[in-house]
């Protein structure tokens, strides 16, 4: 498994955040980690980032354990934020050239293409500066960066918040299509469609809990009414 929370507990400001978490996920597969505002989701992710530590149990990335090793770790993987941090005065090609040297990786211009062709960013949007692309555009840069800094382990949170339907499609065609590439996936995501719609398993975080999985049959997708009930009980549970 390339990531792995076990019996994951946090604390913050001595509350207890995560209890007991675990899932695991393999090499080419999507795992959804679902959820509501406050269900620890984003905690769960600044965890395996090792931005938070575990107050017991442990996370590994790429079988490196975050708590030991953090530097490596983060090396092991990609990280897409709900708002990429990008520079709006450059265009696509200088801000994927930045933030590859800052990283340290070495690209030519023919790999920063292919990873644009990639993404399906029109060739005609990457000579304009960021401060004219759609959040949908921009999401494809920071995806285009992932892709080039060439990590088996990516990491999204909230990926297609804010995008429009047509967005939304192609952004999960694209990370199905990393994912059977070889890929390792976690995507945190308040969306039950979008996550049924793109993810091998899905796990339900409520209250810090991982309550419930879901896993896709070997044929099909998994059931959008299954988990939305699911994670509508929390409303009555």
């Amino acid at each position: 498994m390339r990531l792995q929370a076990e019996k994951l507990r946090v604390l913050r400001g001595g509350k207890e955040v995560l209890s007991d978490v675990s899932f695991a996920v393999a090499r080419g597969e999507v795992y959804g980690l679902l959820g509501g505002n406050g269900a620890g989701k984003s905690t769960t992710l600044s965890t395996f980032l090792g931005f938070v530590p575990a107050a017991s149990g442990r996370v590994l990335v790429g079988g490196l354990d975050v708590g030991t090793d953090v530097a490596a770790a983060r090396r092991a993987m990609a990280y897409l934020p709900e708002a990429a941090s990008l520079y709006e005065h450059l265009d696509a090609r200088e801000n994927l050239h930045y933030f590859l040297q800052l990283a340290g990786v070495q690209s030519s211009a023919a790999d920063i293409d292919a990873a644009l062709d990639r993404v399906s960013l029109a060739a005609a949007a990457r000579g304009l500066h960021l401060r004219a692309y759609s959040k949908g555009m921009r999401q494809k840069v920071a995806i285009a960066l992932a892709i080039l800094r060439d990590t088996d382990i990516l990491l999204l949170d909230e990926p297609t918040s804010g995008l429009d339907p047509t967005a939304i499609d192609e952004f999960h065609d694209l990370v199905r299509g990393l994912a059977d590439a070889g890929k390792s996936i976690l995507m945190v995501t308040h969306d039950v469609y979008g996550a049924c719609q793109v993810a091998d398993r899905i796990g339900l975080l409520r209250d810090g809990q991982l309550v419930d999985q879901f896993e896709a049959p070997a044929s099909g997708r998994i059931d959008t009414e299954t988990v939305h009930r699911a994670f509508s009980a929390k409303a009555v549970g």
